[in-house]
Order: structure tokens, then sequence, then C-alpha cells
């Protein structure tokens, strides 16, 4: 959705014909000097991909060669946000004259992908757009959110546990989405089984309920500005047995005890942060829905609670979810 100027490098247009990017782009590509000094114009951010070594230690020492390099310099005058994401060869990557040119860069942000086949590669676009976005989003104003998601899994025996029916891609989106905003996001993941689309800076797992709850309180000494609670945190568990049950028997009766509600632990550690609570239902009416979402909201002192019917969720004639506040449900 953003409006995009393509400068290519005269070793670019090596690698790929300018019109090749004319086209992908729709825009049209500077690759020389023109009157107009369009690379001057202010742009929200700069991104350099791949960003070669030549081109991180002419930017380094000020040369001024080429229309990149002058956006460069004139968005690092203006504090514009600019993210550099090198490719090389791991030989030339350990050469201590890169990592002195990496320690001197100022003014630009540097993402590095993957290392495979002797090479540093460039991470997944969608991981560098996420990167670009929160770069650019960031201010004084953004915050820190704290994000629980996916199941909580509890041992029954050494070998077999009770687990949650929670797949976390509601909580990835909703970290994505907030991360690429510019906000400070930390996860708590349980246990998954959709995975973010990119990977984002700070990831918890702790797959049971007390490990959770555990690592929750420990972030919440860092002073989110939020709390998501979209975990399915695990109600009723017991004390696991010692070895395997053995398979033979005829039945195995479980007696479930209740563990502590996450929400309710956490609230005296929390002070004045934003909590949106989650509440999932089955086989009752909008109407129950709504009470038992607002029980929440009173119970527990949050500010809102996203509430769902089960049977309602993958129908794609009923809401997927609802809003619920003390104002109303939407």
């Amino acid at each position: 959705g953003a409006n995009i100027s393509v400068i290519m490098t005269r070793a670019s247009t090596k690698v790929i014909t300018p019109l090749a990017v004319e086209w992908a782009s729709q825009k049209d590509v500077i690759t020389d000097w023109g009157g107009e000094m369009s690379q001057l114009e202010e742009f929200d951010a700069v991104l350099v991909t791949p960003a070669s070594r030549n081109f991180i230690s002419r930017f380094v020492n000020g040369m001024m060669d080429h229309p990149l390099l002058m956006t460069c310099s004139a968005a690092r005058s203006r504090l514009t946000p600019i993210l550099f994401v090198p490719s090389m060869h791991k030989d030339l990557f350990d050469d201590p004259v890169t990592q002195e040119l990496l320690d001197r860069i100022s003014g630009a942000s540097i993402l590095m992908g993957p290392y495979d086949e002797g090479r540093y590669k460039q991470p997944n676009p969608v991981q560098i757009v996420a990167e670009l976005c929160h770069a650019v989003n960031h201010n004084s104003d953004s915050k820190h959110f704290a994000i629980t998601l996916g199941a909580n899994r509890a041992p029954i025996d050494s070998v077999r546990a009770i687990q949650n029916a929670s797949s976390g891609e509601t909580g990835w989106c909703i970290a994505e989405h907030l991360y690429r905003f510019g906000h400070t996001v930390t996860v708590v993941a349980g246990k998954t089984s959709a995975d973010p689309s990119f990977d984002l800076p700070v990831v918890i797992r702790a797959g049971g309920p007390d490990e959770m709850l555990a690592e929750c309180l420990t972030v919440a000494t860092s002073n989110p500005d939020g709390w998501i609670h979209a975990a399915a945190v695990l109600d009723y568990y017991t004390k696991p047995l010692e070895g395997k049950k053995p398979s033979g028997d005829n039945e195995w009766i479980l007696e479930l005890q209740p563990g502590p509600k996450h929400i309710k632990e956490l609230s005296e550690y929390i002070g004045n942060a934003l909590r949106i609570g989650f509440k999932l239902e089955t086989g009752v009416s909008v109407d129950q829905l709504h009470k038992r979402a607002l029980d929440q909201i009173e119970t527990y002192g949050v500010d809102a609670t996203i509430a769902n019917i089960m049977e309602e969720m993958h129908d794609p004639k009923s809401p997927r979810a609802y809003l619920v506040t003390t104002e109303g449900m939407t």
C-alpha cells in the first residue's frame, strides 16, 4: 500500500534489467543522475536490500557517487529510518573489515537474513517489510504489549498429556499487527500449530499452564502498557503419574483440579495497563455469551473481552467474534 520510489545501483542493473523492475513496481526506476533530483524527496523510509559490502562501505565513508548514496545521506540528515539488509558470502562477512563497517554505520539499522549454503541470504520478504513498517511507525507514543497465545498442555503420565484446542493463529496475527505499527511486543506462546508469518523479536515459549503463568509474572515486571490474553489456558489438570500408565488397563479415571486463573493472578502486578480477555463458549446463545463476557470484565477487571461461540467461528454467515465492553457488544 505504500508509494514507492525505486533506485537501482549500477551493480544491480547487471543482475536484473531496469525494465523488469519498472514493470514489477509500476514506477520509473532511477539508475543515474537527473536534473529533477527526485532522490532528494522526503521519504518516510529508505530500504536497501540487498546491501552489498561495497555499498555499505561507501555509505559509511560518505561517498556520493550515485543517487542512492545521496538518498541515504539526505535521509540520515533528516533522521529518516534507513534499513540495510546485508547479503554476502560468509568469508566476506567474517572479514574484520566488514564487522568494522557494520559497527560504524550511523543513522541506519541492520537486518540480517539466514545463513545457508555458505552465504548470508535475504530474509523472507514479509520479514523485511515488517521490520521496515516497525521502523517507520515506532515513535515516542509507541506502547509495549504483552500477548499470550496458543494452548496449554499438562502431562497425565510420563508419555501422555491433556491439552486445549488452540492453534495460536489469532494471537500471532494480533502480535504481528501491533509490531508492524511500531509497538514493542512480548509474546508468551504455549503449544501452537500455526506459525507467525515472520520472526517476532521476543517470543517466550511456555507450554504448561504453571509455566505460562510464571513467565507472565516475569514479563509483568517490565510494566507493559497493555495485555492481550489470547491463550487458551488449561483450567483443569492433575498431578501426573510417575512413569507410564499400562496400556492394558480397562479404564483410567482422572480427577482434574482447577488451576489458577491467569488473568486473576496477574491483576495485582499489571498496574493500570489496558487488558483484553478472550472468552470461548460452546452451545450458548449470543445473549448468554454476552453475559459471560461481562462477567469476565466485572470479575477480573479487563477493559474488553473478545467473545466467541465455537460453532460460529468457522461459519462464514456468522460473526467471527464479538467485542464486548461495559458499553455493549459489537
